[in-house]
């Protein structure tokens, strides 16, 4: 009976991990110029930032681990140069699933203090723990520069945003800022509050975003298309708006439910369609209660 049970466990494994690996097989990775030397890769998962030059490929998060080999086959075809660093804007693993594959490739991982810990300590799909491979090797805590093909790159910490491990990376050069999944382009963010995330800090860290960009900059968000500061302005005052709908709401004495079920609390960014992506318009209600609720 043991084995019996061991062999439906295993095959279980396998299967779960097939039908895994399957759901990238149709996926096809979009390369997007966003400077001279600066590219977008759009795929499954969070956007990958992609910086070329004579220091090598310099790397901004990872999506899924099944995509790895078409992800390296889009840097080759732009770069017969190694790929040298790879930093994750956070710790979710559609930003983070191919860190193992990247570090066989020869990428030094960089993240958040607050990355390297909740990967440590937050099993993968299957239940088993990450591989020290996929652990970011050098870490910091607030902000830190990296001087990497020809530019400097400044990677900025947003305590409490997305999650509790967020950073953002401007190139000073290229005009470039990569947002991570502090800005998801013309649509409700998820907001991972069991995980650090909070509205208040959210709203900060698109303020942070704002504050480094001019009217030139191209804006890489964690999702959605190559996007512009007058966009991203849109999306910190969609934010703005809402929090302080809620807050009326809860100010009246309104329950969660109550405010969930309130459509006119959205209603202004409903009709915009900003409820159509991966958080739907009671989604975020709820998730902007929670959190100013607390």
């Amino acid at each position: 009976m043991k084995r019996i049970s061991t062999l439906i466990l295993l095959a279980s494994f396998f299967f779960g991990n097939a039908i895994y690996a399957q759901r990238f097989d149709n996926v096809k990775i979009e390369t997007v110029k966003v400077s001279d030397h600066v590219y977008m890769l759009i795929g499954a998962g969070g956007n990958i930032g992609i910086s070329l030059g004579d220091d090598g490929v310099f790397v901004i998060d990872d999506q899924f681990a099944p995509l790895t080999e078409k992800i390296h086959t889009a840097i080759k075809a732009l770069s017969d140069k190694p790929i040298n660093f790879l930093v994750n804007t956070h710790y979710h693993g559609d930003h983070t699933g191919g860190n193992e594959n990247m570090q066989k490739l020869g990428a030094t991982i960089i993240a958040h203090d607050n990355v390297r810990e909740r990967l440590e300590t937050t099993p993968k799909r299957d239940g088993s723990s990450q591989p020290k491979a996929a652990l970011p090797v050098i870490t910091f805590n607030d902000k830190m520069s990296i001087h990497a093909n020809g530019e400097k790159i400044g990677v900025f910490h947003v305590d409490n945003a997305h999650t509790d491990g967020d950073a953002l990376l401007y190139f000073t050069k290229s005009n470039v800022l990569h947002t991570g999944d502090t800005y998801f382009k013309g649509r409700y963010p998820y907001i991972d509050l069991k995980s650090g995330g909070s509205v208040n800090g959210y709203i900060e860290a698109a303020k942070l975003g704002l504050k480094l960009i001019d009217d030139d900059t191209k804006v890489i968000p964690g999702h959605g298309t190559l996007s512009t500061k007058d966009e991203y302005q849109s999306f910190l005052s969609m934010l703005e708006d809402l929090r302080t709908a809620v807050l009326k709401e809860i100010k009246a004495g309104k329950t969660e439910d109550e405010v969930a079920k309130n459509a006119s609390v959205t209603k202004k960014y409903d009709d915009l369609n900003y409820g159509t992506g991966y958080i739907n318009s009671e989604t975020i209600r709820r998730t902007f209660y929670r959190s100013l609720k607390n």
